[in-house]
């Protein structure tokens, strides 16, 4: 899936997708869990040095997770996820949104002109004994602005996506 962005001096050109991927050294059905169960994803998921001191999920095509994410200086920061598709052990679609403490869809908190839903999809793949998760992110149904916001963001996803893998790696270590 691709979105058309409009350049200057150009026709049209396609918004790559940012994706990032890791191999953990846990089976996939172990990775499935982490990603699908609510009180495993509560231990791990959101950037460097956060906790997730709420969440409630509902896992089915149609259901979502929505959760609240606190900083380390005690900001709450509250964001949701729209499940399209759930393939177990291979594949979650889902749209993301930031949102307020009722659910409601809102801006992100520091950039407003971040894309209002971006359509993530997680790959889970077997890898030498252990699982792949690849992560792929594009804005839906952007405007120009949030195109362009996604499109410069890309080192600031990186660094906020390795920090959530890295993250991850620590809770699955104590498992």
């Amino acid at each position: 899936m691709s979105t058309m962005i409009e350049s200057p001096g150009t026709e049209h050109r396609e918004l790559a997708p940012f994706v990032i991927s890791r191999v953990f050294d846990v089976p996939r059905d172990l990775m499935w869990k982490a990603w699908t169960e609510r009180k495993r994803l509560m231990e791990w998921f959101g950037p460097q040095g956060f906790t997730m001191p709420a969440a409630k999920m509902d896992l089915r095509p149609g259901g979502s997770f929505h959760y609240c994410l606190c900083s380390p200086d005690g900001k709450e920061m509250w964001g949701k996820w729209s499940y399209r598709e759930i393939v177990e052990p291979e594949r979650i679609v889902l749209v993301h949104s930031f949102s307020d403490e009722a659910g409601g869809v809102t801006r992100h908190p520091f950039a407003p002109n971040w894309p209002l839903r971006t359509l993530s999809t997680f790959t889970l793949t077997d890898e030498g004994g252990g699982t792949r998760v690849t992560v792929e992110w594009l804005p839906l149904d952007p405007t120009d602005e949030e195109r362009k916001t996604f499109d410069r963001g890309r080192e600031g996803m990186k660094m906020g996506w390795t920090g959530t893998f890295d993250q991850l790696a620590a809770y699955l270590a104590r498992k």
